[in-house]
């Protein structure tokens, strides 16, 4: 078996889990995630544990067997903690801040960069508006809107400004050589 799959989910206290049918939807303190799984996976509650199981051993199915333990594992993850994503930007004259709903940055460009954050997802800006914080209770969603900010202004190799990951190690080029004299 998966040894992924085979780990039972532990439900942290307040969490709780409805099962109908091929859906399965997570309630904790932060929110509420829903989620369909494939009808070759079962998926059963016990003992205050998720337990995630598997029809045959072929090969799609073992991979599916692992990949829903792990969704479902973020999801009581999400719902009972969050996830948050952090952002830096870097340059001279670029900074974020909120304004609404919405991260207006300015990156260099000849006019400021409004993001709209999507349901679901909510965001800080802090140290002197260098730094973006992207939080919500669904992983992939908070995944996906840090990569979508950093898409705005992706960090260059010369200088290394834009906007990147926090702890992101951007790899830089030596620029020219210049002239050498032939003397």
């Amino acid at each position: 078996m998966s040894r992924i799959g085979r780990l039972p989910i532990k439900l942290p206290q307040g969490v709780s889990v409805i099962l109908e049918g091929r859906s399965v939807t997570v309630k904790g303190p932060k929110g509420s995630l829903s989620r369909t799984y494939d009808p070759r996976i079962k998926v059963e509650l016990s003992d205050g544990e998720l337990v995630v199981t598997r029809s045959s051993d072929s090969p799609d199915v073992r991979a599916l067997h692992g990949m829903t333990r792990a969704l479902l594992a973020l999801m009581v993850t999400g719902v009972a903690e969050g996830f948050r994503k952090s952002l830096e930007i870097v340059g001279v004259g670029y900074r974020g801040e909120i304004q609404g709903n919405d991260l207006v940055m300015q990156l260099g460009f000849s006019h400021p960069v409004r993001f709209t954050a999507p349901s679901g997802i909510a965001m800080a800006v802090e140290q002197g508006n260098r730094i973006i914080h992207v939080d919500g209770i669904d992983k992939e969603l908070v995944g996906e809107v840090a990569a979508e900010i950093r898409a705005i202004r992706r960090p260059e190799p010369y200088k290394g400004v834009g906007i990147r990951y926090q702890g992101e190690q951007v790899r830089r080029k030596a620029g020219k050589a210049g002239k050498v004299s032939a003397g």
